[in-house]
């Protein structure tokens, strides 16, 4: 009888485009999707070693990501089993501003399409200056939820002079099904910078190269940077050297050099340190090493950055930075 009635049902086209549509949405299962769910604080990153990788091969959790934007240099030679996916890839046009971070449900598409899934533990690195898009990945995957997540210290030219296995096979991997739990807890807009101001709780750091930090380098509509903001060049966290261009910028210096340039800046783990660079990329380095490595507890991106501030009604100051 049960067979009847439905037999009965299914001859009606309303009922047949209902099933229709109930069949077609169990298989068509993305494989991304948008949890506005906040990231939990046991969200990690870490600068490793070159042998951390050999450590840990066996985990099949593990996702090696090489961001660095030239193809050519992945082609030449990588990390084992690392995927390629170029650290610009992920920014772009917005409609008002040039080279933002694109929107959440694209962030899952690119993550899905590397290979990372919620459970995956990610290594990623690129190579020299290159440092920057290396811990801006890093943010971004904690920015989505992403829980386990290393820093190649040395980048690729530390790996590869450390005797570590390189290859040119390309890993064969599938698709996962990515679900992005954005945490806007780690990142500020422009209305809150608004609200920030003149906040003597809240310091702005700027990594900037010191004539762009001054606006002596004319480079935007309007040059200079946030009242109040203390100008610390992501180089100097590095061991880099900006005037002759030696050295790993992609290996930091230790933990303890680095506290002694925030002391000379007067910032400590008690401040409410927002990192505001030109276009939210440089700022991600000094947000990792701060509140990762150091374990500052209130560190935050204004991702909008210089690009953003320098188009709004906002106050600038230029020349060196006032005395803290």
């Amino acid at each position: 009888m049960i067979r009847k009635l439905l037999r009965s049902r299914l001859k009606k086209p309303k009922i047949l485009a209902l099933l229709a549509a109930f069949l077609v949405s169990l298989v068509a299962i993305p494989l991304f999707s948008f949890s506005p769910l906040m990231a939990t604080p046991s969200t990690a990153i870490q600068f490793v070693s070159p042998d951390w990788l050999a450590k840990n091969s066996s985990d099949r959790t593990l996702r090696v990501l090489d961001v660095r934007i030239n193809p050519l240099e992945y082609f030449a030679g990588h990390l084992p089993n690392a995927i390629h996916i170029a650290d610009n890839t992920f920014r772009g046009p917005n409609g008002l501003l040039p080279v933002q971070y694109w929107n959440t449900t694209k962030l899952g598409q690119l993550f899905s399409q590397a290979g990372v899934s919620n459970n995956s533990r990610v290594l990623v690195y690129s190579d020299a200056r290159d440092i920057l898009g290396a811990t801006m990945v890093a943010y971004l995957l904690e920015r989505s939820g992403v829980k386990e997540i290393a820093v190649l210290d040395g980048g690729f030219s530390g790996y590869k002079a450390s005797g570590q296995p390189v290859t040119q096979e390309f890993p064969k991997y599938a698709p996962t099904r990515f679900t992005v739990q954005d945490n806007p807890a780690i990142r500020v807009t422009l209305a809150d910078v608004r609200g920030f101001l003149n906040q003597p709780t809240v310091k702005f750091i700027d990594p900037r190269p010191p004539k762009l930090f001054s606006g002596e380098e004319k480079l935007w509509t309007r040059n200079g940077h946030i009242p109040g903001a203390r100008n610390i060049p992501w180089v100097t966290f590095t061991q880099g050297n900006p005037t002759t261009s030696e050295g790993n910028f992609h290996k930091l210096k230790s933990l303890d050099e680095i506290k002694q340039i925030l002391a000379t800046k007067k910032i400590t783990p008690a401040d409410d340190v927002i990192v505001s660079c030109s276009t939210g990329r440089e700022a991600t380095l000094q947000y990792v090493v701060l509140k990762h490595l150091l374990g500052y507890p209130k560190v935050r991106i204004y991702e909008g950055s210089w690009t953003e501030y320098s188009q709004s009604d906002l106050p600038i100051e230029t020349g060196a930075e006032k005395a803290a």
